[in-house]
C-alpha cells in the first residue's frame, strides 16, 4: 500500500516546466526520493509523457553508476565524486529529439560540479530538471543560492498526521497516539512491530543524522553535541538560549562549553532540518525579540528515540505536532508575546502573556493556542486571556485534545479539537 504524498506532488506539478531547477529538500528519510522517482514519475507516465523522455538517475545506485562506467566502491575508496563528463555523455545519448525531457536526479550531491552541470541543463529549452539530495551539505538551508537564483525549493517534511492516517489502519484517536510516539518517518511508519520502529529510529539517529553533522562541520567534541541534543529533546517547546544552555551544561555536566559553541551546534541542527526554532514576537509592539527561542523537532519519533521514550508528555508533544503541521502548510510561525499592565497588591505590574503560535502567510495571520485539555471555564479563560488583549481582527483559535465539535465562543474565538485541526485545513486555507 502506497502512502500518498499528494500535497508535495501537487507542488511539483505546479512547478512543471517553469524553467527552474526543482530542489526537493528536507530531513533525511522523509520521502524525497520516493516522491520524485516513484510518485512524480508515475504522474508523468499517466499524463502521456513517454518513458524514454524521463531520465532517472540515482548517484548512489551501483546499477546506475555502471551505466556510465563508474563504480560505487571505487568512488568510496578514492573519496571522489562521479565524473560529470561521463554523466553528461549519458544524458546526451538519451536526448534524441527536441521534445521535452524530464531529468530526475537522486543524491545529486555525489556528482562532481553538480551546480554547473545543472545550470547548464537549464539553458536547454527541452529539459525540465528535478533533484534531491540527502547529505548535510546539500540539505543546508542556503542550497538554493548554489543555483544562482535559478532554484525552486520544495521543502518536504515527514508524514503529516493526515498522510499518516491514509496508511494507518486504526481510528484517529489510536492513530494520533501512535503518531505522537513514533512520528512520521515513512520508513518507521510502515513497520508493524513497535520494537522494529524503535530500532529504526535509533539507527537513523546514530548512523545518519549525527554522523552527517559530525562529517560536515568537523565537530571535535561529539559528546557535547549529543549532550546538547539530549537537553533539547527533554525540553521541547521551552524557551531557551545559548547562555541558558551553557549554564545547564555547567551545572549538570560540569562542562566549560561556551555559549558561542552552543550557538553553532544549534545552527547545525537547524541546517540539517533536525530541529526548527520559533522566534518570539511582540504582538503589540510589532517587533521580534531576539532571545530566547523555542525549539521543535521535525519528527517526534526521532525526539522520543533520543530520550529512549522516557519523557512522553502529551502536552508538549501535541504542541510540537501542531507546530510541524503549521510549517508544513506553509506558514511562518512565531511565539507571540502580549505585554499587559495589571494591578497587584496596589501596584502596577507588567506581565507578558504568551500566544503559542503566531502564524503568517502573506497578509493572512492566525493566533493559535495549543491546550491539551480544557476541562472547565477557568481553564478556558486562562487559555484565551492573551487573545482578549490583542486588538486586531485576525482569527484566534484554541486547539484542544478534548473531543468537541468546532464552535465559536462569545468572543469569536474558534475552539477546535486537534483531530479536526490536523485532518482538515479548510478553515486555514492559504
Amino acid at each position: 500500500m502506497e502512502i500518498k504524498r499528494d500535497f508535495y506532488l501537487n507542488k511539483l506539478i505546479k512547478r512543471q516546466n517553469n524553467g527552474l531547477i526543482k530542489v526537493i529538500t528536507g530531513i533525511r528519510r522523509c520521502g524525497k526520493s520516493y516522491l520524485l522517482n516513484t510518485i512524480f514519475y508515475n504522474y508523468l507516465i499517466s499524463n502521456n509523457v513517454d518513458e524514454d523522455h524521463i531520465i532517472r538517475f540515482a548517484f548512489d545506485s551501483a546499477h546506475d553508476l555502471y551505466l556510465i562506467g563508474e563504480n560505487l566502491i571505487d568512488l568510496e575508496k578514492e573519496s571522489r565524486k562521479v565524473d560529470p563528463e561521463k554523466f553528461m555523455a549519458f544524458v546526451r545519448s538519451k536526448v534524441v529529439d527536441k521534445n521535452m525531457y524530464y531529468l530526475l536526479l537522486d543524491e545529486v550531491q555525489m556528482l562532481g560540479c553538480f551546480e554547473s552541470v545543472l545550470n547548464g541543463y537549464l539553458r536547454q529549452d527541452n529539459m525540465d530538471v528535478y533533484v534531491t539530495g540527502s547529505n548535510a551539505k546539500f540539505l543546508s538551508k542556503d542550497i538554493i543560492t548554489e543555483f544562482a537564483g535559478r532554484g525552486d525549493e520544495i521543502h518536504m517534511y515527514p508524514l503529516s498526521f493526515s498522510e499518516f492516517m491514509s496508511f494507518y489502519k486504526g481510528d484517529k484517536y489510536e492513530g494520533l497516539a501512535q503518531y505522537m510516539l513514533y512520528g512520521g518517518i515513512p520508513l518507521v511508519v510502515v513497520r508493524e512491530d513497535s520494537r522494529d520502529k524503535v530500532a529504526v529510529l535509533t539507527n537513523l539517529f546514530n548512523e545518519i543524522y549525527i554522523r552527517d553533522i559530525l562529517k560536515k562541520y568537523k565537530v571535535r567534541n561529539q559528546q557535547e553535541l549529543e549532550d546538547l541534543l539530549n537537553i533539547l529533546s527533554s525540553s521541547i517547546g521551552s524557551l531557551t538560549n545559548p547562555e541558558k544552555l551553557k549554564n545547564t551544561f555547567k551545572t549538570v555536566k560540569k562542562s566549560k562549553i561556551t555559549s558561542s559553541t552552543i550557538k553553532k551546534y544549534l545552527d547545525y541542527f537547524e541546517d540539517s532540518f533536525l530541529l526548527e526554532s520559533a522566534q518570539r514576537y511582540d504582538i503589540k509592539g510589532r517587533a521580534y525579540i531576539e532571545t530566547p527561542k523555542k525549539y521543535y523537532f521535525t519528527d517526534l519519533g526521532l525526539r522520543n528515540a533520543r530520550i529512549n521514550f522516557r519523557q512522553l508528555e502529551q502536552t508538549h508533544a501535541m504542541e510540537n505536532v501542531i507546530y510541524n503541521e503549521l510549517r508544513m502548510r506553509g506558514y511562518n510561525v512565531d511565539v507571540g508575546v502580549v505585554s499587559v499592565n495589571e494591578k497587584e497588591n496596589e501596584k502596577i505590574v507588567r506581565k507578558q502573556l504568551e500566544v503559542d503560535f503566531v502564524c503568517n502567510f502573506g497578509s493572512v495571520r492566525y493566533y493559535i493556542q495549543s491546550a491539551f485539555s480544557v476541562p472547565n471555564e477557568a481553564k478556558m479563560l486562562q487559555e484565551i486571556r492573551p487573545f482578549r488583549k490583542i486588538d486586531d481582527s485576525f482569527r484566534k483559535i484554541v486547539v484542544t485534545k478534548d473531543v468537541v465539535s468546532p464552535y465559536y465562543d462569545e468572543n469569536g474565538i474558534l475552539i477546535i479539537n486537534v483531530y479536526d485541526f490536523l485532518l482538515n485545513n479548510s478553515f486555514m486555507e492559504i
